[in-house]
């Protein structure tokens, strides 16, 4: 039934009876509890990647390589992050597979990806929460791209760390073009840190984005900040 079931995949769109795979639906959940289905599944789905396969089909197998999908998966899904058709989808798996080599191989894409399929490897870091990626995220802060520039800062901020606020408020000075990016992305780390219940790096942040040189906005933002870490240090 499996096997048919991959058969199918091979024609799939959205527009096809769900039915046909409902082999592989029962699959992703036996996986939860049964390491043998798991393995085997997973082997299944990183075959079908490297078959030929439809953009819809694709999708299919991504998402559910996000489910159960682990480091054997990464190398499959690492191939396709420079693809067009098949970036989005792969990083979606990547971002979701609780591996230490899925976030190296987004890593490592940072240097070989271009365009939006870079500025997708960026999100999708940021996405992961990845600490190891500051030091390169940092550096594409003053890429002469816009883009990827404000997509790093945003990463940045996602990570949220003493250390990705730090690299932020050494760029803010500098900043390509609007620097409001750049705050936004320091008010998130600000955030992050104070959910952390890192009181003091939160109420550094907070104070330097407090002045009278700050968009009104910024100000109120950075004054509600500095309560919320009153409250807690209360």
């Amino acid at each position: 039934m499996l096997a048919d079931a991959f058969e199918a995949l091979k024609k799939f769109d959205w527009g096809t009876d769900l039915g046909v795979l409902t082999p592989i639906e029962e699959a992703v959940i036996a996986a939860h509890t049964d390491a043998g289905v798991s393995q085997d599944l997973e082997n299944r789905l990183n075959a079908a990647l490297k078959g030929d396969l439809s953009r819809d089909a694709h999708g299919y197998v991504c998402r559910k390589l996000a489910i159960i999908g682990t480091a054997a998966s990464v190398p499959t899904l690492a191939g396709q992050l420079g693809g067009k058709e098949q970036s989005h989808m792969a990083r979606y798996a990547l971002e979701r597979i609780d591996a230490p080599e899925a976030g190296a191989a987004l890593r490592d894409a940072l240097t070989t990806a271009s365009g939006s399929q870079k500025i997708g490897v960026i999100g999708s870091l940021g996405s992961r929460r990845d600490p190891a990626a500051v030091a390169p995220l940092s550096k594409l802060l003053h890429a002469d791209d816009p883009a990827i520039a404000r997509s790093a800062a945003l990463a940045l901020g996602a990570i949220g760390t003493a250390e990705s606020a730090a690299a932020l408020q050494a760029a803010l000075p500098s900043a390509n073009g609007d620097r409001q990016y750049v705050i936004d992305a320091l008010l998130s780390c600000a955030e992050a840190l104070l959910a952390s219940d890192k009181q003091g790096e939160a109420t550094a942040i907070y104070k330097s984005l407090s002045g009278e040189q700050q968009p009104r906005l910024v100000r109120l933002a950075a004054t509600r900040g500095l309560l919320a870490c009153a409250r807690k240090q209360a």
